[in-house]
């Protein structure tokens, strides 16, 4: 599918779904962020030698690691994940993907 294609499912159809599994999986905030279309990404790639970006990343937020970790350990949270990842495959090279979890650390 088109780069335009897929912002599009993954706002309108895949958003959605997620908002909801929000209840079953504990999360509490979910943020898609789409790649801008635009020079200034070209030029910071190129002065860092970088690779081209993904067409967007996702943010899941949940209280607690514990939190996380109950909901996809219960029948619901597996059964949205199960779901959710079905869907993704869909729009997305899930190979190709990342998937990970951060600490955040406010530094300003």
């Amino acid at each position: 599918m088109t780069v335009e294609q897929f912002r599009k499912y993954w706002l309108e159809n895949h958003g959605p779904l997620v908002r909801s599994f929000a209840q079953a999986m504990r999360a509490k905030r979910y943020v898609q962020s789409h790649t801008l279309d635009t020079p200034a990404n070209q030029i910071v790639r190129q002065i860092r030698g970088a690779k081209p970006p993904y067409d967007g990343l996702t943010e899941v937020w949940w209280d607690s690691l514990e939190d996380l970790m109950a909901a996809a350990q219960s029948a619901e949270g597996q059964q949205a994940n199960a779901l959710l990842t079905q869907d993704e495959a869909r729009f997305c090279d899930l190979p190709n993907c990342s998937v990970f979890f951060t600490e955040e650390h406010t530094i300003f």
